[in-house]
């Protein structure tokens, strides 16, 4: 093992040392419950203030709006759980994407199997969702869109705007009732992102996919937006999500977001610049690979391509035994045997979905990095590939088509 590589900041990041440094107080001496009256609560309550004041400023939205939850899978329950029981009375059918998150995948069959209605949309194989198929979707009984911003897969990003558009126009016509949320876990600190251009009612964030610790995370409710709590006993945050705040891992949040939004700029130059090199070696060193979603409307770290003739798995236990760290999915969904439901929705064959695999750069992510994981990448690639009998049947296939033969 030359070196160690991290290409999976899709799943998870490294806290920045910044944050550590900012969290520590709050570990130790500044140890208050925000809602005690004291002096220890009220410096608590400052804090949590503040942060909340950063990561609203992340996305455009005012502080009053967030609501500090444990993860981005529960900013995404508590956001179509809490409309679709609030919204019951008008109607009891949720559209959504073939696509999604597993959070929400999930949350959408558990209701089901409570008596709402599901629809699905398709993608193309650009990964991409049509407006159009969102309007014809529309029933009168619909009260909620739920499409994430930026797959956490192929990094492909929806037209959230434009789908913002319909249903402010539903609005219009007389459909109260509708509700449009978007999971932007994948997107925060990627992307440039302001709820009020994007026109969504509810956002759902995450603080481990921008350097702050796992277990904390913040769902933005436009001011109005009524949605039924899911978790109940207290008064914090506003009534809308009860338990003692978790003041370290807020303040953590908060100032994951400043820095993500002071150094927005160069991390996306950055990646950008080192992910397109990483995909260049990729075409030049190895044959039979497809990359997977839109070539450009895509966040600038992430690279999903499926290689042809081996698995995913195979690929990832030979690349980790040298030291790269890659997924061949959702982290949230890695163990299971079924090939990416993400790349078959793309229609991709199901070789193709089960050799997909995700790398993902960070913004420490280095020049020396990429040109080890392309050192090793094609070797890997080719081993797998001497042991495959589907390459050796297509090599024996591409022999009898030769003109020489």
């Amino acid at each position: 093992m030359k070196r160690r590589v991290y290409l999976d900041h899709s799943a998870t990041t490294p806290i920045d040392p910044r944050v550590v440094e900012a969290m520590l107080p709050y570990l130790t001496e500044k140890f208050g419950n925000p809602s005690s009256v004291h002096l220890f609560g009220q410096e608590a309550r400052a804090a949590v203030d503040r942060a909340r004041q950063l990561v609203a400023e992340l996305i455009g939205a005012q502080p009053q709006e967030l609501i500090f939850v444990s993860s981005g899978t529960e900013a995404n329950n508590l956001a179509i759980r809490g409309i679709a029981e609030r919204a019951a009375p008008y109607g009891r059918h949720i559209i959504t994407s073939a696509i999604e998150h597993p959070s929400v995948r999930g949350v959408c069959q558990a209701l089901e199997q409570r008596g709402w209605e599901v629809t699905r949309l398709p993608v193309g194989e650009d990964g991409l969702v049509r407006v159009e198929d969102v309007r014809a979707a529309i029933r009168p009984d619909t009260v909620l869109i739920t499409i994430m911003l930026a797959n956490n897969e192929i990094g492909t990003i929806q037209p959230i705007a434009e789908i913002s558009h319909l249903v402010r126009e539903e609005r219009q016509r007389g459909h109260r009732h509708l509700w449009f949320h978007t999971d932007a876990v994948q997107a925060a600190g990627r992307m440039a992102i302001n709820v009020a251009e994007l026109g969504c009612d509810l956002l759902s964030l995450s603080g481990h996919k921008l350097y702050a610790p796992k277990g904390i995370g913040a769902l933005y409710v436009r001011r109005g937006v009524q949605l039924a709590p899911q978790m109940l006993g207290g008064h914090q945050e506003r009534d809308r999500r009860a338990g003692t705040e978790a003041v370290p891992l807020i303040v953590a949040f908060g100032k994951a977001a400043e820095l993500a939004r002071q150094e927005l700029d160069a991390r996306i130059e950055r990646m950008r610049a080192l992910r397109d090199r990483f995909e260049r070696g990729v075409a030049e060193r190895i044959t039979d690979v497809v990359f997977n979603g839109h070539r450009e409307r895509r966040l600038p770290h992430l690279s999903n391509i499926s290689f042809r003739y081996i698995e995913g798995e195979g690929l990832l236990i030979n690349l980790d035994l040298q030291g790269i760290a890659v997924s061949t999915g959702s982290a949230c969904s890695s163990g299971t045997l079924e090939p990416s439901p993400v790349i078959r929705a793309l229609g991709r064959d199901e070789e193709l979905a089960r050799g997909a695999v995700r790398f993902s750069l960070g913004k420490d992510t280095s020049e020396e990095d990429i040109d080890y994981v392309l050192e090793v990448l094609p070797q890997a690639v080719e081993s797998l590939r001497r042991i495959s009998p589907l390459y050796h049947r297509a090599l024996g296939e591409r022999a009898e088509r030769s003109p020489s033969n």
